[in-house]
């Protein structure tokens, strides 16, 4: 690889052709320390600083004194009943110093407990007096130790009920709108509809329809009573099926009147599913 400028013709010093052919190759990628700005970084700057505390570890964060003494007596398993006050005492003290550097307000509890770790240590090691032998004033870790039960009972249980399915965190209740009521909705019925079927059944009365010379008296109220004890034998009658039988124009106009009336006054009720869709009549529901 020829340097820059010797392609153009320039003369370049002996030293620089010297340095171009013995520079060290570049690193591959892959041995570069870090990356500034996208950039490989094969070396560490000359103005680097770090400052002391740029990065801190905790390997266990406690929730407070008992927590941390509870751990290091678990940890090394020792019997809660016979603390090893010493032992303890020594690893209580190494992590409060740890947290002391870095937080005084928060070493202060800490601090508390590790005083009282030191007056067990000292009840125990003086000597018991006389009148101590007399009433067994007891062990001085008795009552260090209830405490220490009584939080992991407390813990134990707050981890329980932390495992306990959570609404709104491990799952979401359903929820389902069903529309109740007592009553069918039923389309209303177009009365064009109505029309249509009625000149239906009028075309076909005439086509059956016999010439006589005659008077018929026709009473609404009989065909009322007529299409009721149809209708109370079915659930729905279709509108042409209830003119069957009825040949002559006058017996069907007084039918289709008395079917008027009854839907008039709400004994009956004229439904239909959809548009241009058959046309049934059934009784009116009527509440218990």
């Amino acid at each position: 690889m020829m340097p820059k400028g010797a392609a153009e013709g320039e003369d370049i010093p002996l030293e620089a052709a010297v340095d171009v052919q013995h520079a060290a190759p570049p690193l591959p990628e892959d041995a570069a320390i870090a990356r500034l700005y996208g950039e490989p970084l094969t070396r560490l700057p000359n103005d680097l600083y770090i400052p002391p505390d740029a990065l801190e570890i905790f390997l266990d964060a406690f929730e407070g004194p008992l927590d941390l003494l509870l751990y290091l007596i678990r940890k090394q398993n020792f019997n809660i009943l016979d603390i090893p006050m010493a032992q303890v005492t020594l690893q209580y003290l190494v992590y409060v110093e740890q947290i002391r550097k870095s937080n005084l307000e928060l070493a202060a509890e800490y601090l508390l407990m590790a005083a009282m770790l030191i007056e067990i240590k000292s009840r125990m090691l003086l000597p018991k007096r006389q009148d101590d032998l007399v009433e067994d004033v007891g062990d001085p870790r008795a009552e260090l130790v209830r405490r220490l039960l009584d939080y992991e009972q407390i813990k134990s249980a707050a981890v329980a009920l932390g495992n306990v399915p959570q609404e709104g965190r491990d799952f979401v209740r359903p929820q389902l709108f069903v529309e109740q009521g007592l009553n069918t909705a039923l389309p209303d019925v177009d009365p064009w509809d109505l029309q249509r079927a009625w000149l239906d059944v009028l075309r076909r009365a005439k086509l059956t329809q016999h010439h006589r010379i005659g008077r018929q008296e026709l009473s609404v109220r009989e065909h009322m009573s007529a299409i009721l004890r149809t209708l109370q034998s079915q659930r729905f009658v279709e509108f042409g099926d209830l003119f069957a039988g009825q040949h002559t124009v006058p017996i069907v106009v007084v039918h289709f009147v008395a079917m008027l009336e009854l839907a008039k006054e709400t004994l009956i009720e004229i439904t239909q599913a959809e548009p241009f869709a058959p046309i049934y009549v059934r009784l009116a529901y009527s509440p218990a």
